[in-house]
């Protein structure tokens, strides 16, 4: 359970900040930013479910995702323990049934959409414009794992990272799901204003 009762600590003064494991990282680190788009995805996540609540199916799915998220960032927050190194507790990680569930979410809201005939633009109802900024977020997010994931001594939980991808899904599914399910898609009109 996690307890704060004070919020500043003035241990970040210096540019660091304190991972799960207690070990410090500059602020910039590959490491800290990954988990920071995450958290990023997630208060925009927030802010998209402002516009959920009489879809109560559907603002269920977004809470669970954000629950998901924080779960993320907290296993990119722990860097796996050194080889020789004595575990001290068992880092909470995303699982593959966490992917396996996202699938089926985006499965269940793409039925009701017809395939893509064009680009869309990320417009459409506020949800749908909320979701699809998320979604650019998400997008950041999965690069800067993929930048941490190749730096050298850095590794990467496959599971959190195959999560992400599928978020990003997810979301591009659920923004045109609440966009009258892709009636209300706004499309992409190549070179229509030169």
């Amino acid at each position: 359970m996690v307890k704060l009762n004070k919020i500043y600590t003035r241990t970040g003064d210096d540019g660091t900040t304190g991972l799960v494991s207690g070990a410090r990282r500059l602020k910039c680190d590959l490491r800290v930013k990954a988990y920071g788009a995450i958290d990023e995805t997630n208060a925009l996540i927030g802010i998209a479910r402002l516009h959920s609540a009489d879809q109560p199916d559907f603002d269920a799915m977004l809470s669970r995702i954000q629950n998901d998220c924080f779960d993320l960032g907290a296993d990119l927050a722990t860097p796996e323990p050194e080889a020789d190194a004595e575990p001290q507790w068992q880092p909470l990680r995303i699982i593959d049934h966490q992917v396996e569930r996202l699938e089926a979410e985006i499965d269940r809201l793409n039925k009701d959409l017809e395939p893509l005939r064009s680009f869309i633009l990320p417009a459409g109802t506020p949800l749908s414009a909320h979701l699809h900024l998320a979604r650019t977020v998400a997008r950041r997010a999965e690069r800067d794992v993929v930048a941490l994931q190749q730096a050298g001594g850095e590794h990467v939980n496959p599971a959190a990272l195959r999560y992400l991808n599928r978020l990003s899904d997810f979301l591009f599914v659920a923004a045109r799901w609440t966009n009258a399910k892709g009636a209300e898609d706004v499309l992409w009109v190549p070179g229509d204003n030169r």
